[in-house]
């Protein structure tokens, strides 16, 4: 059947539509459509708590575009999802109202453990072998807003975690300068080490046998290491980044005034002023959590919410499996 996600991030708003089908090892997708929209949603709420009216429209006007496309495509079962962004913004309702009309179904604003979730379920469903056989898999998702990190064995989500750092967030109340000073740096530096110190140890300081890192930070720069010109999922998808390489791009990134970033850069340009935030989140995750290397993934929540939208059921945590 063909099935669609929309979800509503606090820096873009991004589509997948695919046909999906049963297989002997689990669902398999087929890729029909993979879009994302640069829209900063996001753009003030963590300074006034408010999304910005303009930031509204701009959303709106891509949510019009995918609802033609979905018509076009024929879908009917569409998941659509609102996460950091309308989760702390005290005026998320009414702008939830006007997405509905806009789009046709009304995006439901999940918390960060169900992101997570469906993140998990979108990240290991095509490993290429059994999640199983990887022991304690540990999956990142770097958002505008939050990042999750969720622990799982196989099929089973053993513990799912959602932190309020995210690119935009860092770059919007670390980064005024252009290119960041080193003191604005070292403050965000040491923020985002305390805030996952703390995670970490609550999580039981685990060693995962794989990690897996998702969203635009982690592709971006995946891209940066390829020598990509502009965007290509295909060949992203399931590189490697090491800790020493996701150290040296944010290093270089974080040197270079606005417009460096941007002729650096090249696939990515919109993400320019905020990839030094995403940077700095990256590099204090495989530090703290002591990852020599992550697996980059261009399947996250969208598929996770695809395979709901079609009706596989997502994994569900302490033991449970996905069906």
């Amino acid at each position: 059947m063909k099935a669609a996600a929309v979800d509503i991030g606090t820096n873009s708003v991004r589509l997948l539509v695919a046909e999906v089908e049963g297989g002997d090892g689990g669902p398999l997708l087929r890729t029909l459509h993979r879009r994302m929209v640069i829209t900063r949603l996001g753009r003030g709420v963590d300074r006034e708590g408010r999304l910005d009216p303009e930031a509204e429209e701009r959303t709106l006007r891509v949510l019009r575009e995918y609802r033609e496309l979905l018509g076009a495509e024929g879908v009917r079962a569409v998941e659509a999802a609102a996460t950091s962004a309308a989760r702390d913004a005290s005026n998320a309702a009414h702008f939830l109202e006007r997405a509905e009309e806009v789009l046709g179904v009304r995006p439901r604003v999940i918390s960060g453990e169900e992101e997570a979730v469906l993140s998990y379920l979108g990240a290991t469903y095509d490993l290429g072998k059994p999640p199983e056989s990887f022991g304690l898999i540990l999956v990142v998702d770097i958002g505008g807003g939050s990042t999750e990190f969720i622990l799982g064995r196989g099929k089973r989500v053993l513990e799912a975690r959602s932190i309020d750092v995210g690119c935009v967030r860092m770059a919007e109340r670390f980064l005024s300068s252009d290119p960041p000073l080193p003191a604005e740096l070292e403050r965000m530096d040491e923020y985002l080490r305390a805030e996952l110190s703390v995670l970490v140890e609550g999580m039981g300081h685990p060693r995962p046998g794989l990690a897996v890192g998702l969203a635009g930070t982690v592709t971006t720069l995946a891209g940066i290491r390829l020598g990509l010109s502009e965007y290509d999922g295909e060949a992203i998808h399931h590189t490697w980044l090491t800790r020493s390489q996701v150290e040296e791009e944010y290093r270089r990134l974080a040197s270079l005034p606005l417009e460096g970033r941007k002729r650096y850069m090249r696939l990515e340009q919109d993400r320019a002023d905020v990839i030094v935030g995403g940077c700095a989140v990256l590099n204090a995750v495989t530090t703290c959590f002591g990852l020599e290397r992550i697996l980059v993934s261009e399947k996250d929540i969208l598929d996770g919410l695809v395979l709901r939208a079609a009706g596989t059921r997502c994994p569900e945590r302490k033991g449970n499996e996905v069906s």
